[in-house]
């Protein structure tokens, strides 16, 4: 099972966070929200989407920070998770959870303050049609990370169910131009895969995570990071 098929299937939504943010994955999902959170900044009364909303992991972490929020995704199942954590957080009046696609976003021009993806991009089969559209909505920011394509991502990518899509910085580049964005700031991190830090013990996890942002931060690091976050801006 392959990309949107894999992504909406009922089992999937119900394991997807116990397989991928349990044990050493604990930490991608500490990284992950640390770059939404310095990138979109303070949220307070700020209209939002995300895209690819999925289980509501960050949807219902800026509702909880103020931001009156838009989660879009093509999974029924996945975006029931969102809601049932967007009613134990107490935060459902903050969030709207959409059934869409991305391709074609049911809102006007210039709509939101920001528009984000995370874990999006790898499974996009029209990348170029899904930011311009993020970028149409958005009357300021684009927010969005890719998987890359010169780092060990690449070593295992062709075992994964999925079938991760990965990026060169001259296709994000061109991305980004084609759809009227211009890039504001960029991070590269985890030179060691997510699947790796996903088969361990979270306590095990901190010391290869420990020697993993020493790596990160060495001359080479940059260019053998697995994951890029993306911070544009509408022209």
């Amino acid at each position: 099972m392959k990309g949107k098929e894999w992504y909406q299937a009922d089992e999937i939504a119900e394991e997807y966070d116990a397989k991928r943010f349990s044990k050493g994955g604990q930490l991608i999902d500490h990284r992950e929200k640390q770059a939404v959170l310095e990138a979109l900044g303070d949220v307070r009364d700020k209209r939002v989407l995300e895209i690819a909303c999925g289980t509501g992991r960050f949807t219902v972490m800026l509702a909880e920070r103020g931001a009156d929020i838009v989660g879009l995704d093509i999974s029924s199942a996945m975006m029931a998770q969102g809601r049932q954590k967007a009613r134990e957080a107490g935060v459902s009046d903050h969030i709207e959870f959409m059934r869409g696609d991305a391709a074609r976003l049911p809102f006007p021009d210039n709509h939101f303050d920001s528009v984000f993806a995370m874990r999006f991009f790898h499974l996009a089969d029209t990348p170029a049609k899904f930011l311009a559209e993020m970028a149409r909505v958005s009357r300021n920011q684009v927010f969005f990370d890719t998987f890359n394509r010169f780092s060990t991502r690449s070593v295992y990518n062709w075992l994964l169910p999925m079938g991760s899509r990965l990026y060169a910085r001259t296709e994000v580049e061109r991305l980004l131009g084609d759809a009227g964005l211009v890039l504001a700031g960029e991070d590269h991190d985890f030179v060691l895969p997510y699947g790796f830090y996903r088969e361990i013990p979270n306590g095990l996890a901190g010391q290869f995570r420990d020697l993993d942002a020493t790596l990160r931060d060495s001359a080479i690091g940059e260019k053998l990071a697995s994951v890029s976050y993306w911070d544009a801006r509408v022209r």
